[in-house]
């Protein structure tokens, strides 16, 4: 039997790792804004694909008449934390893989609840630790943008904790090669969102500290001893808790060791696409997708009507805003 054709549509994420599912694998990528039919999907395509997976990739929505697809369609989602008309774009869809466990039940308006499931972050860059020993230069380290314009709380925060613990350091760059080098790592979540963070700096061999959140973070880690948890926004715990495991060499050792395992024991790339492969397996995809079809006119007006007109809306005059307002009149 041959390989299902996949239109991979949006975010590269675990791709690769997905095609080594038994898939055919057609990248469908790109980084601003996008509005594609059926017939432009297909053509980017250069044939009519058996599944498209949409990869979040934080923009207006890139696939306008999802819900008269003719082929079994899924909905990798990651930043429900930051756009509300997620869930209901969803809809539109028949399977539904979502990043933040708390958000499930708001993805299950049509959608059954074995059509929407759980899909954690993880390691989005496969990382490791360095092959050679690195010598743990800075006390404690944030990676990641700060600008008092773009992350005013990140940018507050971290000034506060300055003001407390001046071992502070912030830099940017790539987190592989930045993490090793600090004894103990910070992760910020400004949303309260289980980020991909927590994966890195724990796939990188580090100790992390991160704020307490929900979606599963206390499922997968244990805290003190995969990584250390602070009430989020609490500068002076951060300080006293990085003082604290700095001065526990040991400590931080053993749960560099540990997270490092839990990562490898099931939390990459390849656990991800094979969560993912299974659950599309799973379906009888031909009655997923006729029973859709049937149903596409109300699936539209319940749901996706209002997010296409919206970008119709605020997409007005542009190529892009007359597909969206075709898709809604459709």
């Amino acid at each position: 039997m041959a390989e299902p054709t996949v239109a991979w549509v949006g975010g590269i994420y675990f791709r690769e790792d997905f095609a080594r599912q038994g898939f055919n694998v057609i990248p469908v990528t790109f980084s601003t804004p996008r509005a594609l039919t059926w017939d432009a999907l297909c053509e980017e395509c250069g044939q009519e694909p058996d599944i498209v997976v949409y990869n979040d990739r934080s923009l207006p929505p890139p696939l306008a008449g999802v819900e008269s697809f003719p082929c079994l369609t899924v909905f990798y989602c990651i930043d429900s934390h930051i756009h509300e008309w997620y869930p209901a774009y969803a809809q539109g869809f028949d399977l539904c893989a979502v990043s933040l466990r708390d958000h499930l039940p708001r993805f299950r308006l049509r959608l059954a609840e074995d059509r929407v499931f759980w899909l954690p972050p993880y390691p989005i860059r496969d990382e490791h630790p360095p092959a050679d020993p690195v010598e743990r230069e800075w006390d404690l380290l944030f990676a990641g943008t700060v600008n008092p314009e773009t992350t005013p709380e990140r940018h507050a925060f971290l000034k506060e904790l300055k003001e407390r613990f001046p071992g502070l350091v912030v830099r940017q760059g790539v987190f592989s090669e930045l993490f090793p080098k600090a004894k103990v790592v910070l992760n910020i979540a400004e949303r309260g969102d289980l980020n991909f963070r927590v994966f890195e700096a724990l796939a990188t061999r580090s100790c992390l500290l991160t704020p307490q959140v929900g979606h599963g973070q206390n499922d997968l880690f244990e805290d003190g001893r995969h990584l250390f948890t602070y009430p989020s926004g609490d500068a002076e715990a951060v300080a006293r808790l990085a003082r604290d495991l700095i001065g526990n060499p040991e400590q931080c050792e053993t749960a560099r060791e540990a997270g490092y395992r839990r990562i490898n024991e099931g939390n990459r790339r390849e656990h991800r696409a094979a969560l993912l492969a299974e659950r599309i397996r799973r379906l009888d995809r031909h009655a997923v997708v006729a029973d859709r079809i049937a149903r596409a006119d109300e699936i539209k007006a319940r749901h996706t009507r209002l997010i296409y007109l919206h970008w119709a809306n605020a997409e007005q005059a542009t190529p892009l805003g007359h597909v969206y307002l075709a898709a809604a009149k459709k």
